[in-house]
């Protein structure tokens, strides 16, 4: 049977699919939607090649595909852009074709396809993440409605609270105490929210051998340890660690031309 790559740009609602043959020609070209990509996932035969950029959805879909028997290849963007064709013309055709392109160069790394487990333990962090971004942002907000009136606590958060704890003090307008106020019970939420995260994450890391093993290093605590563990999965994907360090962003970039290095 003729060796054939499919490449994949994945989206909400319409799926472009690009095939190319063994030598590198299109050979079929279609868009689909949610239900008929899942049908066409369906009707592929066994080991054919799906390529995807390494975006949203990419796991779930990559997930699907093994399922059926296909061989889910996921990419990182950068490596896909050098082969669109035309860098000023972006369209989702030319998408999945740069994808099918890009999946057939020797030289390509490819991303591991993270299970559902890996991801629901993911998922915790990032929502922790966006907590702590929406805490900082409530918290700022807060300085300033108070700056306002003349109300500057000290740079922590320990101050903040107590100025809020002894707002009846600054004799500030009914008005805008209640605005404060709102302010207050949304950020408590968040913290509630927060703590929630930390807890499971905590618990997460605790309950998993090899989170353990990683917290035997100085400086690293549950949370990194769960969130290492969770994003590499199958550490054997690395060929040493000096690969794994550089994947972690561990390593400076290189940039030079010659014998010059900068």
């Amino acid at each position: 049977m003729e060796s054939k790559t499919t490449g994949v740009d994945l989206a909400k609602l319409v799926f472009a699919v690009c095939e190319v043959n063994a030598k590198g020609s299109v050979c079929g070209r279609r868009e689909l939607k949610r239900e008929g990509f899942h049908a066409w996932i369906l009707a592929q035969p066994e080991g054919t090649i799906v390529a995807m950029e390494a975006c949203s959805s990419a796991h779930y879909w990559g997930r699907q595909c093994q399922a059926h028997g296909l061989i889910p290849k996921l990419m990182a963007a950068q490596f896909v852009k050098p082969f669109r064709k035309n860098a000023l013309v972006k369209n989702d055709r030319q998408d999945a074709e740069a994808i099918a392109t890009a999946a057939r160069q020797g030289n390509m790394r490819f991303v591991a396809v993270k299970s559902e487990a890996q991801q629901v333990r993911l998922c915790w962090h990032r929502v922790r993440e966006g907590y702590k971004k929406d805490a900082l942002a409530l918290r700022n907000r807060l300085r300033g409605l108070l700056a306002e009136f003349g109300v500057v606590p000290a740079p922590s958060v320990t101050a903040l609270k107590r100025a809020l704890a002894d707002l009846d003090s600054y004799h500030l307008p009914d008005s805008l105490q209640r605005l404060i106020r709102m302010q207050q019970e949304h950020l408590a939420a968040i913290e509630i929210g927060m703590a929630e995260c930390d807890a499971r994450i905590s618990a997460q890391a605790k309950a998993d051998e090899r989170c353990e093993r990683i917290r035997e290093l100085a400086g690293i605590g549950p949370v990194t340890a769960d969130a290492v563990v969770a994003s590499v999965g199958n550490a054997a994907e690395f060929k040493n660690g000096r690969q794994f360090a550089a994947w972690m962003g561990l390593t400076p970039t290189q940039f030079g031309s010659g014998r010059k290095v900068q």
